[in-house]
């Protein structure tokens, strides 16, 4: 086989689906082409080879190029997870494109200019009216942000539905349920009520989350709840505002209302410091992500508890479902019903203009742009989730048989596939014939004239071709097309 020039291993096919027939590629070239499929430098299931490249790099004599052997070195550590990548077999296997639709909406939402800053917290009424940002996190760790990404901002309530998760992790739910229920209240936010019951509707509400910090003694830290914050992050940003928990603090008048409208009702233990429970509630809102980190977190939710830049457990299937059950029906303050209808996902808003949103088994996204509407729900941030399942097909209800108007990202743009197959090699397009080999694409398929890649490329004069198909695939060396026709190859 290597007589023949054909190189057979994984890391082989993929230096030559890059370089495209040269000997030695640019090491940008590289990494622009590992961006095109949605990973990132800095991914730490990529930090070996990272790593090696830099080494690498350093002790060639341009600092630039990289030849077969120094690049499968480099890329050996983590060949799996790049050959993956390479091979198109994540979840969104054309990312480009589809991070170019997510831009066109995000420049859709831009131009709105409704809703008006949450002025109540002092801190959040700081923020400008023209901040932006949507990031995004696929199952496979594929990566997109557009906008003020990096700009850090406090969950406000799109912390409840992760703290729920936690609980229901670490106790249980039917434990958990036994202080907060799961129906949908039809109130405000803060609204002063509780259930026939005498129980909290669910813990999205302001006074459930009350009850919730006092019935739940392990988040008796506000430090704890964030370091398993951050391994929903992906050891991503998250961070703390003391201003913000001290605005909220002086400000809170009505949630000590409901603090000790809850303890009136029973809902406490004699003896219970409101104080120190409402200091939690106002310590865990004032927990701070950037879209980058938060979109992570989304996209654990997404991942069944598993983070997908680590691959690390975090939450466990049950937690996962009840919290993603609470967000569909109840996550959306009094715009819930109307967000489920019509955008069909898991989703929860904060009044920091966040919101979070799960695309089940495909992605987590968070979205920030501080003007609220008046149900207290991101203006820019509707928008784009409506815009959003208006094109693809995320919304719950959209893969019923022979729903086929929107479109699909998870399935590779190709109806054209075997006429790309053949083209290939009229043109002796190494990167392709290498890409489709590394595809697990059938390299026996036939034209409308019965033709295989092996008639093409014989046809055509080009022996590696030749070799590829015969050496490296072992097609069959005797096809015949429509017109009783083998191929001819003289070597």
């Amino acid at each position: 086989i290597r007589k023949a020039g054909i190189l057979p291993s994984l890391e082989d096919l993929l230096f030559y689906s890059i370089a495209e027939g040269q000997e030695r590629i640019p090491a940008h070239k590289f990494i622009t082409a590992l961006k095109a499929t949605g990973l990132r430098t800095g991914d730490p299931r990529l930090k070996e080879c990272m790593d090696m490249l830099k080494v690498t790099l350093k002790s060639t004599s341009d600092g630039v190029m990289l030849d077969r052997h120094l690049f499968k070195k480099c890329v050996q550590s983590n060949i799996v997870l790049l050959t993956q990548a390479f091979r198109k077999k994540f979840v969104i296997p054309d990312f480009q494109p589809f991070a170019s639709h997510i831009d066109t909406l995000y420049e859709k939402a831009r131009k709105l200019s409704g809703g008006l800053v949450a002025d109540y917290i002092p801190q959040i009424a700081k923020f400008s009216p023209d901040l932006w940002a949507v990031s995004l996190c696929t199952v496979d760790g594929q990566r997109h942000t557009v906008g003020d990404t990096k700009v850090p901002f406090c969950l406000q309530s799109c912390v409840k539905p992760l703290k729920y998760a936690i609980a229901v992790h670490d106790h249980g739910t039917e434990y958990v349920h036994q202080f907060i229920g799961k129906e949908p209240s039809g109130l405000r936010f803060n609204k002063l009520f509780l259930n026939e019951d005498g129980k909290d509707y669910n813990h999205q509400l302001q006074h459930d989350s009350v009850v919730f910090e006092f019935d739940f003694p392990f988040l008796i830290s506000v430090l704890q709840l964030m370091n398993f914050l951050k391994k929903m992050a992906g050891n991503e940003y998250v961070g703390f505002s003391n201003a913000t928990f001290q605005s909220e603090r002086e400000s809170g008048d009505r949630n000590f209302a409901i603090g000790y409208y809850l303890k009136e009702k029973k809902c406490f233990p004699d003896g219970t410091d409101m104080t120190s429970v409402l200091d939690l509630y106002f310590q865990l809102c004032s927990i701070e992500v950037t879209c980058e980190s938060a979109s992570v977190m989304a996209a654990t939710l997404a991942n069944g508890g598993f983070c997908p830049i680590t691959g690390e457990r975090v939450l466990s299937p049950e937690a996962v479902r009840d919290t993603l059950s609470l967000m569909h029906s109840c996550g959306m303050y009094d715009f819930s019903g109307q967000f489920a209808f019509h955008v069909g996902l898991p989703a929860k808003s904060g009044v920091a203009g966040g919101i979070l949103l799960v695309v089940p088994n495909v992605m987590g996204i968070m979205c920030w742009s501080p003007p609220l509407d008046k149900l207290g729900n991101s203006v820019r941030g509707i928008q784009f989730c409506t815009d959003l399942v208006s094109l693809f097909n995320f919304h719950n209800y959209d893969n019923l048989r022979h729903f086929t108007k929107k479109l699909d990202p998870r399935r590779e743009g190709g109806d054209q596939r075997v006429s790309c197959f053949l083209f290939c090699f009229y043109n002796i397009f190494i990167k392709h014939d290498c890409r489709f080999a590394l595809s697990s694409v059938d390299m026996e398929q036939r034209d409308y004239d019965s033709r295989t890649a092996l008639h093409i490329a014989a046809a055509e004069g080009h022996t590696e071709v030749v070799r590829f198909l015969l050496e490296a695939c072992k097609v069959n060396p005797g096809p015949k097309d429509s017109f009783h026709e083998a191929y001819v190859y003289m070597q």
